[in-house]
This record gives structure tokens, C-alpha cells and sequence, in this order.
């Protein structure tokens, strides 16, 4: 299993949009194949940062069952105008 991580900072003022915009667009991702979890959350003392938490069962199953595909131009279609600059997303390993 490897976690993503995606640091997404958005546009100041477009935080509710935003939450929107994930809520219909996260059927895009629930539906690859591989993915175990899903979970965005948002800043309490800097409400325009937003981090994207995903379980994969591996960094092939991101990138091939999701990254790869039709769904995810659709994604980032829906989110995308939202980000104040592109995302940093990065995959972890757990340590236990």
C-alpha cells in the first residue's frame, strides 16, 4: 500500500466552490481500480490549503489505474480552475 499526497492551495475566496467541485468530481477517482481510501481536508488556520489523502494499493495502480484513464482530464477539469498553483502530490510508504 502507498499513501498520496496532494497539497492543493486554492485561489482565496474559492474554498466553497472548491469543496463543491471535489464532491462531484470525486467519483472520478472512487472508481479506479487499486484505490483503498480517499480523503480531502482543509486547513483550519489557512483555510486555502487543502490536502488529499489517498490509499493505492500501489504507485502503479495511481498511475495507470487512475492517471492514465479518461477520469482523470475529468477530474482536473472539475478542480482545476480552482488552484492557485499546480499541486505537489508525493507518495509515502508507512514505516510499520
Amino acid at each position: 500500500m502507498v499513501l498520496e499526497v496532494a497539497e492543493i492551495k486554492i485561489t482565496p475566496g474559492q474554498e466553497e466552490a472548491f469543496k463543491d467541485a471535489y464532491r462531484g468530481a470525486r467519483e472520478f477517482v472512487l472508481a479506479s481500480p487499486g484505490l483503498r481510501s480517499m480523503r480531502m481536508t482543509q486547513g483550519v488556520e489557512t483555510p486555502t490549503r487543502f490536502v488529499l489523502l489517498i490509499e493505492w494499493d500501489s504507485v502503479e495502480a495511481h498511475e495507470q489505474g487512475f492517471r492514465e484513464t479518461d477520469r482523470f482530464p475529468k477530474w482536473r477539469e472539475a478542480i482545476g480552475p480552482y488552484f492557485s498553483q499546480p499541486p505537489l502530490v508525493e507518495h509515502f510508504d508507512d514505516l510499520d
